[in-house]
This record gives structure tokens, sequence and C-alpha cells, in this order.
């Protein structure tokens, strides 16, 4: 039975059920990437997403009915309520200060921003143009946080031609700049 089958995950959640504290390390192995990758991607912030992923583990453990397979895959599903969570998060979040209490910065170098903006929209228009699978695993190693081994895990790529392949990635965007 291969690793993620909902044959298995059936089985896991089972066991969890019935209080297997090792068959809910399985499941929070198996999937906890997949359910930070996502909050982090959704809030931006790193101590956010590992409450997203402690609240979802927990829900598992105390209530592993709320999952059924008719609703597809444990995984794909894992994927969504972290998006929503994530999601919620955002939605509660309020200002921590009164607007009057602010202060705001007074030495703002419009120039530099400007130039910032410029370089940022150059490297968005080349990230782009790069091939689906160079941008899929540049966007997996510097906006998700992976190691090389972690994506090629995941991609099921080899570990060279994921190197590989944010390598090029890389040296594309630097002949951009050089330009």
């Amino acid at each position: 039975m291969p690793p993620g089958s909902g044959q298995d995950d059936s089985i896991l959640l089972g066991l969890v059920q019935r209080g297997d504290e090792h068959a809910m390390a399985s499941i929070f192995d198996r999937y906890s990437r997949v359910v930070y990758s996502v909050a982090l991607r959704v809030l931006r912030d790193p101590s956010a997403a590992e409450d997203v992923l402690q609240e979802i583990f927990m829900q598992i453990w105390r209530n592993p009915d709320s999952f059924t397979a008719t609703r597809g895959s444990l995984g794909g599903w894992l994927a969504v309520v972290s998006r929503n969570r994530s999601i919620d998060a955002l939605r509660r979040k309020r200002p921590s200060e009164s607007i009057d209490d602010m202060q705001f910065a007074s030495s703002y170098n419009l120039a530099d921003e400007a130039e910032r903006n410029s370089m940022m929209e150059k490297a968005r228009a080349v990230i782009h143009l790069l091939p689906a699978e160079q941008r899929k695993t540049l966007e997996m190693a510097f906006f998700d946080g992976l190691t090389h081994a972690e994506i090629a895990e995941m991609t099921g790529d080899p570990l060279g031609t994921v190197k590989t392949r944010i390598r090029s990635a890389l040296i594309t965007l630097r002949k951009a700049f050089q330009a």
C-alpha cells in the first residue's frame, strides 16, 4: 500500500479514533508540510502558519470523524482546511494600535521606492517567463521556504533535477538584471 493512499489514511484515522498516538504522528509527518506551506503562503507569517498547523492537527486528534473519505483525499482536504483557516485568521487580524497612536517616518525616499518597485516588476516579469517547472521549483524554494530535498520529495523529481531547475532560473534572473 503506497504512503498517502486513501486506504492507508483511513486505517490511520481509525487508529486515531482509538487514541493511537503513533497513528496521529504518522498523519502529522505525512501532511504537516502541506498544511504549513499552504498556511504560510496565505498568511506570510511563519508564527501564524504554525498556529494554523497546530489548530488543524488538534482538530484531527480531537475529532478524527471530521474527515470523511467521500470528500476526497485526506491531503487535499487538509490543504483546503489550511487555506480556509488561514483566510479566517487574516480576517480576524485587527490593527494592534489605533491610527492616532501610530507614528509615521518622515524620511521617505521616493526615488528608492520607485527603483525597488521597478526591480520587483522586472523580477516578476522574468519569473513569469520561466518554464513552468523552473518557476514552480523556484517558488517552492524561495516563497515556501522548502529545501531542495523537500521539493524533490513533494514533486517526485530527482534531487539533481530540482537543483538544476533552481540554478537555471537564478541564472536567467541574473542575466535579466545584468542586461
